[in-house]
């Protein structure tokens, strides 16, 4: 099947990447972040998603900075995608890529006998000691997800993550470009990482989300480091100033 991803991220909705632009100087690789709030003061509004630019995730699952880590799995390949290095990081788990993706395929063969009318995705659970991995299942017979996938399984993340301080902090990956399990607009094309983030937002996910590497390389469009952004990119794209 032909490759429908962009070469481009798209960080916003609309024109709002061409809107939100900061120095064009530089041709280094750099992401240039825009202040929102004050930071001398803590926000009243805390309800919402860190946006994690420039940081690793790996590196940071490996430092023990998160007990929860989302992303996804399919039930035929999962050895180039995120789940494959969260699962070689921790040899002392009982789980492999290899396991993962029987348990995967198990778990599709259940659903298609007992719950062929079940609304997918599904979220399985790996337990790797001190991570746990809450990994939403590719729909069966589809080689991508999309933005209603996120919402229904965001959905049900959040409701096994409320309430559940054992759990937290969580760290999500973003889904955009993924190898294994790849994330498909109503255009055919990734969708936004705003459209994201919004999708992730409205399901009552609440923790860390990791940009795509390809959005290091984004300038000089600038980028805010949580969600949901500030009302004046609203007003521009309306044509304010």
């Amino acid at each position: 099947m032909a490759e429908t991803t962009t070469d481009r991220i798209r960080l916003y909705e609309g024109e709002g990447d061409r809107l939100v632009q900061g120095d064009r100087t530089s041709q280094s690789q750099r992401i240039i972040l825009l202040p929102s709030g004050d930071p001398r003061t803590a926000p009243a509004d805390r309800d919402r998603i860190r946006l994690q630019w420039g940081q690793h995730l790996l590196a940071d699952v490996l430092a023990g900075r998160y007990r929860t880590v989302i992303c996804g799995v399919n039930d035929r390949e999962n050895a180039s995608g995120i789940l494959g290095e969260l699962l070689a990081l921790v040899p002392t788990s009982q789980w492999s890529v290899k396991t993962a993706t029987s348990y995967a395929q198990m778990f599709q063969k259940s659903v298609a006998i007992h719950a062929a009318d079940d609304r997918e995705p599904y979220v399985l659970k790996f337990d790797l000691d001190r991570l746990l991995i809450l990994a939403l299942l590719r729909p069966a017979g589809r080689d991508h997800f999309t933005l209603e996938d996120l919402s229904r399984g965001f959905t049900t993340i959040s409701k096994m993550l409320k309430d559940r301080h054992d759990r937290l902090p969580t760290a999500t990956v973003s889904f955009l470009g993924a190898k294994s399990n790849r994330l498909v607009g109503e255009d055919g094309g990734e969708p936004s990482l705003e459209a994201v983030a919004r999708t992730m937002f409205e399901a009552g996910f609440r923790g860390d989300l990791y940009p795509p590497l390809a959005a290091w390389e984004l300038a000089p469009t600038a980028c805010f480091a949580s969600y949901p952004y500030p009302d004046s990119l609203d007003e521009m794209r309306r044509g304010g100033h």
